[in-house]
């Protein structure tokens, strides 16, 4: 071979060297960015869990609100509707003495 082959090859080695130092320290980076790929997913997927949960505990809590309001609301309705016989009975019996005692 002449000095002109031998360098090609020397330079040939030299390049594949260089590729395979890079694709080593490609290859050692991988596990490290999949790790930090996967932790940017898991906190991610934690936040919006999260952000659900507050949300589901704002609705629930304004539904425990929105079934109070109407408790109360159904109670007073009630205490509205027994008062209204009561002064209707009265009011019967007002008009009753009234003609009974016209009569």
């Amino acid at each position: 071979m002449n000095e002109k082959h031998i360098q090609q090859v020397l330079d040939i080695e030299k390049q594949a060297e260089e590729i395979h130092e890079s694709a080593v320290k490609e290859a050692q980076q991988l596990p490290v960015q999949a790790e930090q790929e996967a932790q940017a997913l898991i906190e991610k997927a934690q936040a919006e869990a999260q952000q659900k949960a507050r949300e589901m505990l704002s609705q629930v809590k304004a539904d425990e609100e929105n079934a109070r309001i109407l408790s109360e609301a159904e109670e007073k309705s009630k205490q509205f509707e027994a008062l209204a016989i009561s002064n209707l009975d009265r009011a019967v019996n007002y008009v009753l003495e009234r003609v009974i005692g016209r009569a």
